[in-house]
């Protein structure tokens, strides 16, 4: 097995495999409702989807432009990104497949995953990874190498989650991966499943607990055995399933299933989110969501929207929307998932031509890396604060999240959207009174955020009392704050 570009020091096993241990970055571990590294240093995951065969990653492919992919992942940590989350292989295209024929790791692919881990060590990304991409997998299935007729085991993609002989194929794939990468800190996690679905268990969610259990455990068994700790766990499951599927045991096993470490859904409002009108309401739309994940999940274990974006507008209307527009729905969006309580600003798929994120969307992303240390989210105990939240004016509206000793909150103008559906920047604005409960008494430092350039507006103090009102200084289009006991 060619060994080019793995990073530290490697052993082999009995087959072969290569189990790199890295003595780069620090493991991300779990820490409370958030993230941290091994050291106890607060991490939050600000990124987006990715593809190998998309644009910016596609130089890797044979090696074809190693120095651009490289130069692309320093701009995005110059950017404030921190994660990627990709999928070992991506099924749009025939070339990109990990095995080929089932059993065999293709070998440019290997070195493809090898170059890109070594590459987030160097600057310091991490990587959220699926083992499938299971939409173009089901789409282009006849393709696939694990269908029968290609020499696979399985007969029809409808039984991907209850075919004993996939089961094993799939547990090979894993342990390929954790023996090969998953001794790197880039690792962030495991999505173990994208987007698990009834259709793929012969149209039943019923041993969707004992299947998690199985792959989840398997990992983790043997990350121990090799590194002698494990990486976070999560199954992700497209949202708008919990609404066509309320009769179905969805919400058990992705909020609340033992073995995961964190919980994560697909947030594709219908309406909104997936077909956007204007940037405020597709927002407002998340945080309501966000905040319904956080019930669910009861423990307080961190929540990520690990896809968003204008799937509808962009896969079935065959529209890519304007770019100021756009920038403004994906600031609108980050800041209203970290409001509400999730772990940093969401995750868009790009649904756009070409399909990457616009320089716009990188400044949003470095104005969220800018505000995190704004907030002690080792000790941030957060619950969302939905309703509870009391504005002075109608035509503001509030997402919110605290404890009793911090909080961070999102104020948007609903009512001065143009006809090009986003914000007027040029309206006359007043001041607004907010009132946030929950914080013990004190005195509180707050910080006025402007969130489209990146900088602290504005900073002053309040007195709590069980709850906080704050008269926030006027602000054109939205401003977030950080609360936080002195």
């Amino acid at each position: 097995m060619d060994n080019t570009g793995l990073t530290g020091s490697t052993t082999s096993d009995a087959e072969g495999v290569l189990a790199v241990r890295s003595a780069g970055l620090q493991w991300i571990t779990v820490a409370g409702s958030y993230f941290a590294t091994e050291d106890g240093e607060p991490w939050m995951p600000i990124g987006q989807n990715d593809a190998i065969s998309w644009p910016e990653l596609n130089g890797l492919f044979r090696r074809k432009d190693i120095a651009g992919v490289e130069a692309h992942l320093r701009w995005l940590r110059q950017s404030g990104v921190t994660c990627l989350r990709l999928m070992l292989e991506y099924a749009q295209v025939r070339h990109r497949y990990f095995e080929r024929p089932i059993g065999r790791f293709v070998p440019a692919m290997v070195r493809l995953w090898d170059d890109l881990f070594r590459l987030c060590e160097k600057h310091g990304l991490r990587i959220l990874l699926t083992p499938f991409d299971t939409f173009w997998q089901w789409r282009h299935w006849r393709h696939h190498p694990y269908n029968q007729r290609n020499g696979g085991v399985l007969d029809q993609p409808s039984r991907f989650l209850v075919c004993t002989a996939t089961r094993r194929a799939i547990k090979a794939r894993l342990e390929f991966a954790v023996r090969r990468w998953g001794g790197s800190g880039a690792l962030f996690a495991w999505d173990l499943w994208n987007e698990i679905h009834p259709e793929q268990a012969e149209g039943s969610a019923d041993d969707f607990g004992d299947f998690i259990h199985d792959l989840g455990a398997f990992v983790r068994r043997l990350e121990i055995s090799l590194y002698g700790r494990s990486h976070p766990q999560t199954v992700s499951l497209f949202g708008p399933e919990l609404r066509w599927r309320a009769h179905m045991p969805l919400r058990e096993p992705i909020f609340r299933h033992p073995d995961l470490d964190f919980a994560s859904l697909h947030i594709y409002e219908e309406g909104t989110i997936d077909h956007p009108r204007d940037t405020v309401a597709p927002a407002l739309g998340l945080g309501r969501i966000v905040g319904e994940a956080l019930a669910e999940t009861c423990d307080g274990r961190p929540f990520l929207d690990s896809e968003h974006g204008p799937i509808h507008t962009f896969k079935d209307k065959k529209i890519t929307l304007p770019e100021p527009f756009d920038d403004e729905y994906f600031r609108h969006m980050q800041w209203a998932h970290l409001a509400a309580g999730g772990a940093g600003g969401g995750m868009r798929w790009p649904n756009r031509t070409p399909h990457v994120l616009t320089p716009g969307m990188r400044r949003a992303q470095r104005s969220l890396a800018g505000f995190l240390p704004l907030i002690d989210w080792s000790r941030f105990r957060r619950v969302h604060l939905g309703g509870r939240v009391r504005v002075s004016r109608p035509d503001v509206a509030a997402v919110a999240c605290g404890d009793d000793a911090q909080a961070v909150a999102w104020l948007v103008h609903r009512e001065t959207i143009g006809p090009n559906g986003m914000l007027q920047a040029d309206v006359q604005t007043e001041p607004v009174m907010i009132d946030l409960p929950g914080l013990a008494p004190g005195s509180y430092r707050i910080v006025g955020w402007d969130t489209a350039a990146g900088t602290q507006a504005a900073e002053w103090r309040a007195q709590a009392d069980g709850r906080l009102k704050l008269e926030v200084p006027p602000f054109a289009t939205d401003v977030a704050l950080a609360i936080r006991r002195c």
